[in-house]
């Protein structure tokens, strides 16, 4: 069963407010995706604990309703 892009973007948003989140569809079979989250949250964390804020956002859909995830986390870089 395919998720909608725009319904991942807004779990993440929803998980992590301050996030910027960009979708890209990999295949183009709305299975497999591509996000790159950038979160002044993620500040100090390691990329594990970045990925499992991501994963905590898309409330138990990774695995089920979305079957691959690719992600890329940042912070934004310092001024």
């Amino acid at each position: 069963m395919a998720m909608d892009p725009a319904e991942i973007v807004q779990l993440i948003k929803q998980g992590i407010p301050d996030s910027e989140v960009q979708i890209e569809d990999l295949r183009g079979d709305g299975d497999h995706y591509a996000a790159y989250v950038v979160s002044p949250s993620f500040t100090g964390k390691t990329r594990v604990q970045q990925h499992k804020m991501v994963y905590d956002a898309l409330q138990g859909r990774m695995g089920n309703e979305l079957h691959a995830l690719a992600l890329q986390t940042s912070a934004p870089p310092a001024t």
